[in-house]
């Protein structure tokens, strides 16, 4: 039900001119650091799907090596986002896979640019 509500809420904003923020997130761990990203990322992804300004988030990994995590989340706007980023678990997060990761953290920013309706 939460999932539909969002949905909905998604489908009222691009009516009524807002505008949803879309992030894509890469994590490459360090050698041997897999496992402690995976927990990192299992660990934030619902109190970071609990926010009332998140849409939807997910968790990818690569199929084909090297090992590399995505994360792909939907938000209301970009404040809302801009609130997340400053959450304990958020920084928790951020300053726990610092040092697992092989490059810095940086969660890319995007807008869609067709919408389209299954």
């Amino acid at each position: 039900m939460r999932y539909l509500s969002r949905t909905i809420f998604a489908v009222f904003s691009a009516i009524l001119g807002y505008m949803p923020l879309y992030i894509f997130a890469r994590l490459e761990p360090k050698p041997g650091k897999a496992l402690q990203v995976r927990d990192e990322l299992m660990r934030v992804v619902e109190p970071t799907r609990a926010e009332p300004g998140c849409v939807r988030i997910h968790i990818y990994e690569s199929t084909r090596g090297p090992l590399v995590y995505y994360i792909h989340s939907e938000w209301i706007d970009e404040p809302a986002f801009d609130a997340h980023v400053e959450l304990p678990h958020t920084q928790r997060f951020m300053g726990a896979v610092d040092d697992l990761i092989i490059y810095p953290l940086q969660a890319v920013r995007t807008k869609q640019i067709g919408l389209c309706f299954p």
